[in-house]
């Protein structure tokens, strides 16, 4: 089981009785709102991926390592972030990184002190050797917590994804490990 602690945050591997935190967060519209092609709808659809991510979990080969956020003094759930290994190759794991969290934690530098933590983790302990994330443009405090963790805009796609009923912009961002070591 992955547990890993900052200052203020533990961030843990998700366990049973998770279930209705995951499901609250999963389906808060405001949450979510970036994030609709994984925001869920219904309990049985949430159940259903909780019992993947918790299976998961337990594989030595894991696909999934997204991690339960909570402050350590209250217990009271921030949100969730992690990643998914999308390749494994000889010079180490390629995987893309996401969070979210809800609104009433947003502009703490909790996220930026997560993914901070989620990064030593992944090139430290994990084997991993690039890292992808983005967001969309108009998602400017997502982007500044890629920004203040060391990762390097590659892309900015104009008009690339529906979203919300307009075309909107996304950029890429990335890290990889020789480049996190330089910032350590």
């Amino acid at each position: 089981m992955i547990k890993l602690e900052t200052e203020r945050l533990c961030l843990r591997d998700y366990v049973e009785t998770d279930f209705e935190a995951y499901y609250k967060l999963k389906t808060d519209d405001q949450t979510m709102y970036y994030l609709q092609d994984i925001k869920l709808d219904d309990r049985e659809s949430a159940l259903a991926e909780f019992n993947e991510v918790l299976e998961d979990s337990k594989n030595d080969y894991r696909k999934f390592y997204f991690l339960h956020i909570e402050l350590k003094d209250t217990h009271e759930q921030v949100g969730s972030i992690g990643y998914t290994v999308v390749d494994d190759t000889p010079v180490g794991k390629i995987v893309h990184l996401g969070y979210f969290t809800y609104p009433s934690f947003w502009g703490n530098g909790y996220t930026s002190e997560a993914l901070n933590k989620v990064l030593e983790f992944a090139f430290t302990k994990d084997n991993v050797y690039r890292v992808t994330t983005g967001c969309l443009k108009e998602n400017s405090r997502s982007e500044r917590v890629m920004q203040k963790n060391g990762m390097i805009k590659e892309a900015e796609h104009v008009d690339y994804e529906w979203h919300d009923g307009h075309m909107k912009t996304r950029l890429e961002y990335r890290l990889l490990k020789k480049e996190w070591d330089l910032n350590i």
